[in-house]
């Protein structure tokens, strides 16, 4: 806890922000939380290196710096975009029992992180808004859903409609597909895998499902809960079913119980999932 209250670590493992954007966000937490938020973003948040926020070893080092320091509380993802999967193998290696006490919140691409740390049970992974959320329409509500939380305010960002004994785990769909055969794909044996998208063709989104359904270990989890999936491009001939007809399909045929709607997306509804948690 730093001296000013909740000390929150923002980084941009994969897409860099603007300053602008920083203080917003920043202008925000002070007007709403006052001294029981201090926001941190690092300086690499507004590198640029081609797509990235800077290098693959400069976007390792802040967040291995963040994640270690013991003057920080939790780390939030600046946004989402590519990059999280190029981080160096060896920063998971070097995270210490200050990244073990801290919650990582954030989805998109940062959901790639999410799943390494909780294969390696670091931390407490948490699928949930991102700092650039402040530039949508209503977008101070997805900021204030993690502020609430991080601080003990509230719990009502929590996805409210899959509450189960079984653990949760939320993950954007061409994350989760890429991640499998990897190692940094966790077991999810009896989880709640809660999946969503954004920008992708309906006949992309049915031939992930393929994918994810025809692995093992996702075979084996407790049921698929379909968030939504959001800006679908029209194709030139019409792919004659919906994103949500694919899912129930692909469940159906590899024996996975389809579980309903999940209230996650790549929008300002979208609500925060504990990985792990029930």
């Amino acid at each position: 806890m730093g001296s000013s209250g909740l000390t929150i670590g923002v980084v941009a493992p994969a897409k860099g922000i603007d300053r602008e954007t920083a203080e917003k966000v920043t202008r925000y937490a002070y007007e709403h939380y006052g001294s029981e938020v201090e926001l941190r973003f690092h300086p690499q948040c507004f590198l640029r290196h081609g797509h990235f926020a800077g290098t693959d070893e400069a976007r390792s080092l802040a967040f291995l710096e963040y994640a270690n320091s013991p003057d920080i509380d939790a780390i939030w993802a600046a946004r989402g975009g590519y990059g999280c999967m190029r981080l160096y193998d060896s920063m998971f290696e070097r995270l210490n029992a200050n990244a073990n006490a801290k919650a990582y919140i954030g989805y998109s691409d940062f959901g790639a992180v999410l799943a390494r740390l909780y294969k390696m049970q670091i931390g407490r992974p948490i699928h949930g808004p991102v700092t650039v959320e402040i530039n949508r329409t209503g977008g101070e509500a997805c900021i204030a859903r993690v502020l609430d939380y991080l601080t003990g305010r509230s719990l009502q960002g929590i996805e409210p409609t899959m509450r189960t004994p079984h653990p949760r785990v939320a993950i954007n769909l061409t994350i989760i597909e890429h991640l499998i055969g990897t190692p940094w794909m966790p077991d999810l044996s009896g989880h709640v895998l809660m999946v969503e998208d954004v920008g992708e063709y309906e006949y992309a989104i049915d031939r992930k499902m393929f994918t994810l359904c025809s692995n093992e270990n996702i075979r084996n989890v407790h049921g698929i809960a379909l968030g939504r999936c959001s800006d679908i491009p029209e194709n030139e001939i019409a792919f004659g079913m919906t994103y949500e007809e694919s899912v129930q399909d692909w469940c159906h045929r590899s024996g996975i119980p389809y579980l309903g709607r999940a209230d996650i997306g790549h929008d300002v509804d979208n609500k925060m999932v504990v990985w792990g948690q029930g």
